[in-house]
């Protein structure tokens, strides 16, 4: 990526270093020496050092004393308050989030997709796998279903850089005004396993979630998985109004 003019040369350095976190550094791996960094970028040891306490700040590096420095697995919080996507959580977090595509494709809709978007039998529907990446770290394997009038529209659309959430309200004119969620525990098959780069077996969150347009049309069904170890949901609850006479 080319830096923007002025940008200072610690920043440089910073944004350079965060463009190889996910592509040839991932989680617990040790980054450059500052020797091999300053001789690197050509830049002096303050400079260095400053990036890398601006990368230990956003918490995707951490120096251990007397071992270097290494790339963290990203901790993320995200409140379960309002319908958001993953590139919106992502950027509140100062993690720049990608995706990887894996599948588009049209296929005939499974009884459990037809129920979800409301659609009779021997429908098709537009069928996209992606993993999301937040700091170059795979977080989540999605796989979306959209009714096909709107899913021939996304599947020609750049997925690796656009989010379904935006290109559904702001080029597709379909608004998104609430969602049903269901999470659960669960383990990783061999193919989620491998979107998210972690063991057969480990920990992950599973959710399903159907998002609604004007009218409460269904128009977007996914299966998220969500990696177990970087990622805390969040949620406030009011406490129920008791009923007269009721004891609590």
């Amino acid at each position: 990526m080319v830096p923007a003019p002025g940008t200072p040369l610690y920043a440089q350095v910073e944004n350079a270093l965060v463009d190889r976190i996910g592509v040839d550094l991932h989680p617990g791996d040790r980054l450059p020496t500052e020797d091999e960094l300053i001789e690197q970028f050509g830049v002096s040891r303050i400079t260095v050092r400053r990036a890398i306490q601006n990368l230990a700040s956003r918490r995707l590096v951490v120096t251990k004393q007397g071992r270097g420095t290494y790339v963290a697995t990203p901790r993320i919080s995200q409140p379960l308050t309002e319908l958001t996507g993953f590139v919106e959580d992502m950027e509140r977090q100062g993690l720049h989030a990608r995706a990887r595509v894996l599948v588009v494709e049209e296929s005939p809709a499974s009884r459990e997709v037809r129920e979800a978007l409301s659609l009779p039998l021997g429908a098709t529907v537009t069928h996209i796998d992606r993993v999301r990446l937040a700091a170059g770290v795979p977080v989540s394997f999605d796989r979306t279903y959209l009714p096909p009038d709107l899913g021939r529209l996304v599947a020609q659309d750049d997925l690796e850089n656009e989010p379904i959430f935006s290109l559904l309200e702001h080029r597709h004119d379909t608004p998104l005004v609430e969602a049903s969620y269901a999470l659960q525990a669960s383990t990783a098959d061999p193919a989620v396993a491998r979107a998210l780069d972690v063991p057969e077996g480990s920990a992950v969150l599973r959710i399903e979630r159907t998002s609604y347009t004007t009218g409460g049309r269904p128009v977007d069904y996914e299966i998220l998985h969500y990696r177990g170890d970087p990622i805390t949901f969040t949620t406030r609850l009011p406490r129920a109004a008791a009923e007269p006479g009721s004891e609590r």
